[in-house]
């Protein structure tokens, strides 16, 4: 049977591709699948990356078909925006985009009278990283899964910490120093809860969420060292068979 193989970040480069067609055994295991890729390249690549198959995150024992995708997702460094103020009615606004987050616009279409917090975080590209300048960033996603993940992690919130409404939006492409990278916004009754949330979405979604980040240097460009996904996600974690 063939699958369809699409790497991120890094994991292109150790992939030699951003896709690829691979064929297998009937019924083959993401475990076959990796110790096949892997034959001819080092195994340590993989160490904390996770893999997802049609788009959902999929355990190193999960049995693949014909036809799957099949995503090699290295740990994260961790739609469009919409051109329009958004109702500040909804509960929940999830954005990938490749145009300038408007903060201000985002934020202040998350109030509502009844709420007495609107917390903000606003990740901006810096000028420097590890003691070397840097001249700009590039991220990209696994699209369809990142917004899939980005809406549970704010719906999770919700539930978990009693906020009216998040706003989660990520650029994609290129950014230059000083533009917003990630705007985080939580509108909630109380100022505590709106904290906690925006702390723990910022946190969570630098750990799960599939979107990446090379960064180029005046002196060269290298893709950023992300957290390796937690246990349960990752394929070299206690069901690491693919070793």
């Amino acid at each position: 049977m063939q699958v369809r193989v699409l790497s991120f970040g890094v994991l292109k480069d150790w992939l030699g591709s951003g896709s690829a067609t691979v064929e297998l055994p009937q019924a083959a295991t993401v475990a076959e699948l990796l110790a096949h890729l892997g034959a001819t390249r080092p195994a340590e690549a993989l160490r904390g990356a996770a893999v997802s198959v049609n788009a959902e995150f999929a355990s190193a024992t999960h049995v693949l078909s014909e036809g799957d995708e099949v995503g090699l997702l290295p740990p994260v460094s961790g739609g469009s925006t919409p051109h329009h103020v958004p109702r500040n009615d909804l509960p929940v606004l999830i954005a990938l985009t490749r145009e300038p987050i408007d903060t201000g616009e985002l934020a202040a279409a998350a109030k509502r009278g009844e709420d007495g917090a609107v917390v903000v975080f606003d990740g901006i590209v810096r000028n420097n990283s590890r003691g070397r300048q840097t001249v700009y960033l590039d991220y990209e996603a696994y699209e369809e899964l990142a917004l899939k993940q980005m809406g549970e992690l704010a719906n999770q919130a919700r539930a978990q910490f009693g906020v009216r409404h998040v706003t989660i939006a990520h650029r994609l492409g290129r950014l230059m120093v000083g533009e917003t990278s990630v705007l985080i916004v939580v509108a909630s009754a109380h100022r505590a809860a709106a904290f906690e949330a925006c702390r723990w979405l910022i946190d969570t979604l630098k750990k799960t969420v599939p979107i990446w980040k090379k960064e180029t240097f005046q002196d060269g460009a290298v893709w950023a060292d992300g957290e390796p996904f937690p246990v349960g996600m990752s394929v070299d974690g206690a069901e690491g068979s693919s070793k």
